[in-house]
């Protein structure tokens, strides 16, 4: 009999891999190592970026920062000087009663009476955006000025005689005739309107305004015609040859009696002495259609 012999190992088992495993085998590997290198570009340029912007944001914050020193320093040269000028002009004008004589004695004697209680009713119109000048035709403090003079602004303060700053409620505005209704406080000296019609060429008339920021500013002219067609080419403005300059829109237009003929509109800076002024006749009209619309009732 024959003898076998049995070996204690466990027997392996040899797998061999063909041919086409061997080669998903390989594909797959070079997927994943393309795909890890790919990756690492991609974030090696990604962090190079954010590297660059950072270094342009700090760069941009950089040149903001001097920037904003430069205007700082410029502002406050600025505001130095004017704070000097204000302490000659404070100096050469003195108080505002001064200031008034002077202006009674710049005019002629058909206006020395009245200029000083006229004043009393104007106001300078402040917003955000420039200013202009209005004047007050009810004791409650309704006044009026051009509603180009508001046009931008989204604040708006009147600044009366007395050198108060007071906050200024729009009541409406009439686009056609360029007029604009609004109202401060407390009880206010007002100016009157006449008839227009009553209106004569070659009659003396005073302009009060602020032409480039001078307030209480005085001009003197004559009234060169009446019914006058504007851009809105109704017959409706009085043209005069007193001095109108930014700053004027909206003031008054005031006849030797020391009431308004006309609010002042516009000039034609092709022309010398072209200012027209809206009669007061539609100035009136307008404010209590304005008026009218708010409350059911006529104001003046």
């Amino acid at each position: 009999m024959a003898t076998r012999y049995y070996s204690s190992e466990p027997q392996v088992q040899h797998v061999v891999l063909k041919k086409h495993h061997k080669w998903i085998l390989g594909s797959f590997s070079s997927v994943v190592i393309i795909f890890m290198v790919v990756a690492g570009i991609l974030l090696n340029g990604i962090i190079v970026k954010q590297t660059l912007n950072n270094e342009q944001v700090n760069d941009r914050i950089d040149e903001l920062q001097a920037e904003t020193s430069g205007k700082l320093n410029e502002l406050t040269e600025t505001l130095l000087q004017q704070n000097n000028e204000l302490t000659t002009l404070g100096s050469q004008l003195g108080t505002i009663d001064e200031k008034f004589s002077k202006l009674k004695a710049s005019t002629s004697e058909d206006f020395s009476g009245i200029i000083e209680r006229a004043v009393k009713a104007v106001v300078t119109v402040r917003t955000n955006v420039g200013q202009g000048t209005g004047f007050i035709v009810h004791e409650d403090g309704y006044f009026v000025t051009n509603a180009h003079v508001l046009a931008g602004g989204n604040t708006v303060n009147a600044i009366n005689y007395e050198q108060e700053t007071l906050p200024a409620e729009l009541i409406g505005y009439n686009t056609e005739l360029d007029i604009a209704l609004l109202k401060i406080s407390g009880s206010q000296e007002t100016l009157r309107l006449t008839n227009s019609n009553d209106v004569q060429v070659g009659e003396k008339v005073i302009a009060i305004g602020n032409p480039l920021g001078l307030q209480f500013s005085v001009s003197e002219g004559i009234v060169s015609g009446v019914h006058r067609a504007g851009i809105n080419r109704l017959e409706a403005y009085i043209q005069t040859d007193a001095a109108l300059n930014p700053g004027n829109s909206g003031g008054p237009l005031i006849n030797k009696e020391g009431e308004v003929v006309g609010i002042n509109n516009f000039k034609i800076g092709s022309g010398e002495s072209l200012g027209f002024a809206l009669e007061s006749n539609y100035i009136k009209d307008a404010v209590n259609e304005i008026y009218m619309k708010a409350t059911n009732q006529t104001l003046i």
